[in-house]
């Protein structure tokens, strides 16, 4: 089984009371998931391209329990307050097992 992925590039995040009550209440929404931050926002050291927005990965011990946080409700009634106050995408990836390397996408 391998760990998943939620990320997160937010642009326009427009600070204010709903984005810091979003921020006050999301630890207690991932904690029943054992999710957990991985990159929340900074600055990157952009070597190649350009790049804008915040960029945020939570990891998760499943698929499943990615799938079931992101649907709780405790989530979902938070998640306006991010939504209204910001553009973005959010998708979910698969991570590889230990064992991976680049070439097994050939086979």
């Amino acid at each position: 089984m391998t760990e998943s992925y939620v990320v997160g590039i937010l642009n326009n995040v427009a600070m204010g009371d709903d984005i810091t009550e979003y921020l006050q209440r999301i630890d207690s929404t991932l904690t029943p998931f054992e999710g957990r931050f991985i990159i929340h926002g900074g600055l990157p050291d952009v070597r190649e391209g350009q790049w804008s927005g915040d960029l945020i990965i939570l990891r998760f011990p499943t698929s499943a329990a990615a799938q079931h946080w992101y649907t709780s409700d405790a989530y979902q009634a938070i998640a306006p307050l991010r939504i209204n106050n910001s553009t973005g995408t959010v998708a979910f990836f698969e991570g590889v097992n230990q064992n991976h390397r680049a070439t097994d996408i050939l086979i």
